[in-house]
């Protein structure tokens, strides 16, 4: 059955000698996987870039019900940036939200909510003004609301941290830091020292992993720490 819907791709692997396998979070079915076939041969008619974690699409799409691999008919991009594969922190960024929701939701998880979210912010992430020092702890908590484990306010979060470490520690720079961002999500633009934001994001993935069972490490993260400062 073909199917007309929208797509952000999370991430995808290579197949076989011109083909891949592509993961896409879609608006009306959920997070499906592809099979692309001859996409990475010279002669393909859909070039790579359509498939970069990321890329927002319009699709027409095979549906078939409990099948694990479905293909594409036709894909067009649905909105092309002018910023995030160019800027070096703004395609780092772009690398660990794909990580993030690669871990987060599952094949057939389906959130329209969700999906109108991640489309408004990562085009804010493409935008001039965007706040990059902060976009990746506001990314993570905003994204936790969806994911249906946001704590109530950042005393909250820490001291279900807290709960979690075999020593007491002091909170209050990251507290009064979070504090902020929640108030002002992805508009906050204060400067915060690089040790305060640094140790908030590893609180935050922290948080991530314990809540979807996640062991695996954060590839995407010592990347962006250096880029972040």
């Amino acid at each position: 059955m073909l199917t007309k819907t929208q797509g952000i791709v999370i991430s995808y692997i290579r197949y076989r000698e011109t083909s891949i396998i592509v993961k896409i979070f879609t608006r009306e079915l959920g997070l499906k996987t592809y099979i692309v076939n001859g996409v990475r041969s010279s002669s393909a008619k859909t070039k790579m870039g359509f498939y970069q974690p990321l890329t927002m699409l319009d699709l027409v799409v095979y549906d078939k019900e409990g099948a694990s691999l479905n293909r594409i008919s036709e894909v067009k991009l649905s909105k092309a940036f002018q910023r995030i594969p160019f800027d070096f922190l703004r395609s780092g960024i772009a690398m660990f939200i794909s990580e993030v929701l690669g871990k987060s939701i599952y094949d057939g998880y389906q959130n329209e909510e969700l999906y109108d979210f991640l489309v408004d912010k990562i085009s804010l992430l493409d935008e001039k003004e965007a706040s990059l020092s902060h976009f990746p702890i506001s990314f993570l908590w905003e994204t936790s609301r969806f994911l249906g484990f946001v704590p109530h306010n950042a005393e909250g979060f820490f001291e279900e941290l807290q709960e979690n470490l075999t020593k007491q520690m002091d909170f209050s720079q990251e507290i009064d830091y979070l504090d902020k961002l929640i108030a002002a999500p992805f508009e906050f633009t204060e400067k915060v020292p690089a040790s305060t934001r640094r140790n908030l994001l590893d609180h935050l993935l922290f948080f991530y992993s314990k809540h979807l069972d996640q062991q695996a490490d954060w590839k995407s993260i010592k990347v962006l720490r250096q880029m972040m400062g």
